[in-house]
């Protein structure tokens, strides 16, 4: 956000279902499965180490970004709509 120009006081959360991806990130120590992951991924652990990001593990099915990129059942899709504060959308 400093970057951008915008003062912030404490660090964003970022949150994912992607348990595998919160370990790689949080643990600094060298795997022999993650010698290939690309760079941003190591950007994210070293602004995590900065204390810039937090990251913190959603359970998939409260996941609210899966109504952007997951197709849904209609029961969810309404409980992520009211849960976003979207309007509802008319049959």
């Amino acid at each position: 956000m400093d970057d951008l120009g915008v003062g912030q006081d404490t660090a964003n959360t970022i949150y994912t279902d992607n348990q595998s991806a919160l370990a790689v990130a949080k643990n600094p120590v060298f795997h022999a499965r993650t010698k290939n992951i690309e760079v941003h991924y190591y950007y994210v652990r070293e602004r995590l180490l900065a204390e810039e990001i937090n990251l913190a593990y959603v359970k998939t099915q409260d996941n609210l970004a899966d109504l952007f990129t997951n197709a849904l059942s209609r029961e969810k899709l309404k409980a992520f709509c009211k849960a976003l504060g979207l309007l509802p959308f008319v049959d």
